[in-house]
């Protein structure tokens, strides 16, 4: 039958723009030049990288931390523990929980949906109205996704899976709105919204993302969305503590999505921590074990009234694989499969990495055309992508299927399996076909894709390989489109979709065409592991995962190979779809371990020598105007060298090592002392005003002398004396200010700030024990949202106070040499989860410090070059 296509002219110019654009990226990706890889424009391309804050999971050892461990005896720790644990049982609870109200939401519309519109098609089929038929899909699908659209216009970090934005987490970058309440309520509304909507997406990912949010809020006991709501609880105030947590919550969010506890541990070791111990192992695991059975026991109680039986372990189950009784030739794999299984990881790694190209520039599009529009533009894009989705599917399903004979249990070359309280038989759609016959593509279509996914593994009746086909292309390029509109959206579900359509195709080919006795649930299951493999790039996890998830440890082998072949397929042309939206949006992630050419620079080499410092005790103005004037977010405390000046005007070979990077510096110095003269003059205190006069900015001379050679020999003698019971003076010249400087420790902006509100400073005639003491419980009392300078009252404070800010900094940071190669630096740095390394030479001076900046690939690879340019 033939459909009308008239309102196809109704359709507004902008979306047939789109639409054409869809159709270009896709043709692009396939063009000669550009086959699944990058030109080298793109490559060369760096997109705007933004602000990215670190997370510090190094800990402040400072006076009030002392004060804590020194009042800690074994039985306080042992409480503390038990707390720990109680809030990690808490966690996988909290996420089984919300995993049910997903899982009953999206069957409670998905089946109202169905059924009205299958009793419509029914009705129509006979009536000749299937236009109304179509048109009551759209009312459904358009009105689900409307919701989970405007739902991200509130939050607009809750669209796509959010694993991208957790693996930043992890890996030590602060994504701002990512781990709040209201990002975790628009999350799991919105999710059940685009799923019920019809949209090529999974809960799956979400459910990752919630589940960390929920890692990362439970302990805090507090929201900022709720203010007034909070109880005092000042354990693991950190983001130490915290990122803990929320490795906890992202691995209970796998376990209760594919009810597997281990491949959720590990997918948390893989994807997500860089920092790793045996006790958070445990820990991690516990949580995942407690989100798998919490769910388990509700689901399994309210679906098959069954409580305690524990029959359905996660949102998404494989079934389960074995071959019939009685059947001795049937074996659920060969080892002749195998070079099979190779090949399709080849594909399927192929079709991965095209799947991310054609995403990508899709991602691109949308970041220069859709995003900078009105946020209106972003809801109807996901209207648009619904109401071709809703199309597709309602014209394929009853113009592209095939009547298929349904074989009867007794022929089955597997068990008949239930599939939420139904076996497989009993979820085919019979849209113009006989009562022994099935249509094969509504089958595939007019169903969840869980249940989808259970027809391609354990249906015996087989699909026609035109069918599958059609499907595999029709769901590859709108899976692919989908991805990254703006709903909540997960991937992989679409992926073991698309994949097990592929498999079983090879499956009918072999079975049907070459006459090979084989079982086709196993090659859907590896041509579904195949494509995941291939999009996803993860291979530990997702093989424990799969192997969980359908509960048969024999594939334990063909997956592994699979993914493996189809990792280093895909790997060959691009990265990982998770790492390439990583890329786009900006964020320094750090990966593994640095590439071995690398090792020709060392920590002098990519350190920022342009310091700004405090002194040990700093009058309230100096700090003021520093904390006005940057924008870091650590700062060096130092004195300066008087014993090593000597050494250091001889040119000693140590030292002058280092005077190439302070000569860089002194004129970025002189530029931010008259920055912070001009801040300065918008202080309300006069004597503060009269501090800041403009200073003569330090010019090289015309023969070209050494800039820092003249400064030395210009210096004022004798030098103003400053040991560190004495406050720096703000009439300094250059000359006064550029000396060696003993490093002593780092002290945190928040750290600053939060001493300048409570006003810890003494005067000049007094002595700094008469400073105000905070505890530290008041130090991280507003985390993790401190106060900012901005919202300082500077009419309140006497700028010539002075604040002792050794009790609160670290006193023992890591630091490295300036020799250290990067490979070291590297390791350092994400491993113990640093936000701020400084680089300190032989005799305890601070040349420079290194950042998660520094360390980023694109900043290597810079300075590498610069380092071939000077060789």
């Amino acid at each position: 039958m033939r459909l009308e296509c008239n309102w196809i002219h109704s359709v507004p110019v902008s979306c047939v723009a789109h639409l054409n654009v869809i159709v270009a990226v896709f043709v692009y990706c396939l063009s000669t030049q550009t086959i699944l890889g990058e030109t080298r424009e793109e490559e060369d391309e760096i997109l705007p990288r933004k602000d990215y804050e670190s997370l510090d999971y190094d800990r402040c050892i400072n006076e009030p931390y002392m004060e804590v461990l020194e009042g800690m005896d074994n039985k306080k720790a042992k409480k503390y523990e038990a707390v720990k644990w109680m809030l990690v049982f808490a966690i996988g609870v909290s996420i089984g929980v919300v995993g049910l109200f997903v899982d009953f939401f999206v069957r409670l519309f998905t089946q109202l949906k169905f059924s009205v519109v299958g009793k419509s098609v029914e009705e129509c089929s006979e009536k000749g109205c299937l236009a109304l038929s179509l048109l009551e899909l759209l009312a459904f699908n358009m009105t689900f996704i409307f919701i989970a659209s405007v739902l991200v216009l509130v939050e607009p970090v809750a669209a796509g899976s959010g694993i991208p934005e957790i693996k930043s987490y992890l890996n030590g970058v602060k994504i701002p709105g990512i781990v709040r309440l209201r990002t975790f309520v628009c999350k799991v509304v919105g999710v059940l919204f685009a799923v019920a909507g019809g949209l090529f997406v999974g809960k799956e990912g979400p459910m990752i993302h919630s589940g960390a949010i929920i890692g990362a809020g439970l302990p805090q006991f507090q929201s900022i969305t709720f203010k007034k709501i909070q109880f005092y609880f000042p354990y693991f105030r950190s983001d130490r503590d915290k990122r803990d947590f929320v490795s906890a919550g992202a691995a209970a969010g796998v376990a209760a999505a594919f009810g597997a506890p281990i491949g959720g541990t590990l997918f948390s070791l893989e994807e997500g921590s860089s920092f790793w111990n045996q006790a958070l192992t445990w820990k991690v695991l516990f949580c995942s074990m407690s989100a798998t059975f919490t769910l388990n026991f509700f689901r399994s109680g309210l679906n098959y009234n069954k409580w305690g039986s524990f029959t359905l372990p996660g949102l998404l189950n494989f079934g389960e694989f074995k071959c019939p009784d009685g059947d001795k030739a049937c074996h659920l794999w060969t080892a002749v499969d195998l070079a099979f299984f190779v090949l399709m990881g080849i594909v399927g790694g192929l079709l991965g990495a095209l799947f991310n190209c054609i995403n990508k520039r899709l991602a691109k599009y949308r970041m220069r055309n859709v995003h900078p529009k009105a946020k209106v533009v972003r809801v109807l894009e996901s209207l648009l992508v619904t109401m071709v989705t809703t199309v597709v599917i309602f014209v394929a399903s009853m113009t592209l299927g095939e009547c298929r004979d349904l074989s009867p249990p007794t022929t089955h070359n597997s068990t008949v399996l239930e599939v939420d309280n139904m076996d497989v038989n009993s979820t085919i759609r019979q849209f113009f076909c006989s009562n022994k016959s099935y249509n094969d593509m509504a089958t595939l279509f007019f169903n969840p894709q869980e249940v989808a996914i259970h027809q391609l593994f354990h249906q015996d009746a087989t699909f026609s390989p035109v069918t599958l086909s059609l499907f595999f292309v029709l769901y590859f390029l709108l899976a692919c489109w989908t991805y990254g509109v703006s709903v909540p959206s997960g991937l992989f579900v679409p992926s073991l979709l698309c994949g097990a359509s592929l498999g079983r195709l090879v499956a009918n080919v072999l079975k049907i065409n070459l006459g090979m006795h084989i079982y086709s649930g196993t090659f859907a299951l590896i041509g579904a592991a195949a494509f995941l493999g291939g999009v996803v790039r993860m291979t530990i996890s997702l093989t424990v995962i799969l192997i969980e998830s359908t509960n048969e440890i024999t594939y334990g082998l063909p997956i592994m190979i699979t993914l493996m072949v189809a990792k280093w397929t895909g790997d060959f042309f691009n990265e990982g779809i998770y790492d390439i939206h990583i890329q786009l949006k900006g964020v320094p992630l750090l990966e593994w371990e640095t590439e071995v050419e690398m090792d020709k620079l060392t920590a002098s080499d990519i350190m920022d020598p342009n310091l700004t410092y405090v002194y040990p005790h700093t009058r309230v103005q100096s700090l003021v105007s520093i904390l006005r004037t940057t924008v870091y977010h650590a700062f060096p405390v130092v004195t300066e060298n008087r014993d090593n000046e000597r050494e250091f005007m001889k040119g000693n070979i140590l030292i002058s090592n280092n005077i190439r990077f302070k000569k860089t510096s002194v004129l970025t110095r002189a530029g931010e002392q008259r920055r912070r003269c001009q801040s300065m003059k918008s202080y309300p205190s006069s004597e503060l005003r009269n501090v800041c006069d403009d200073q003569v900015p330090v010019e090289p001379t015309e023969e070209g002398q050494d800039i820092l050679q003249q400064m030395l020999e210009r210096r004022h003698m004798p030098y103003p004396n400053l040991y560190p019971d004495q406050s720096p003076s703000e009439d300094w010249t250059m000359e006064e200010r550029f000396r060696p400087l003993t490093f002593h420790g780092l002290i945190l902006r928040s750290q600053l700030v939060n001493l300048l509100i409570r006003g810890v400073c003494y005067a000049e005639n007094q002595s700094s024990a008469s400073q105000p003491r905070l505890s530290f419980a008041e130090m991280t009392e507003d985390y993790p949202r401190f106060p900012d300078i901005h919202d300082l009252d500077l009419a309140l404070l006497n700028p010539r106070m002075i604040v002792d800010v050794t009790p609160y900094m670290n006193p023992s940071p890591y630091t490295v040499s300036p020799n250290t190669h990067v490979s070291q630096v590297f390791n350092l740095f994400r491993t113990m989860g640093l936000r701020h390394l400084p680089v300190v030479n032989a005799v305890g001076e601070i040349v420079g410090i290194i950042t998660r900046h520094n360390l980023t690939h694109e900043y290597l690879v810079a300075k590498l070059r610069q380092h071939y340019i000077t060789i």
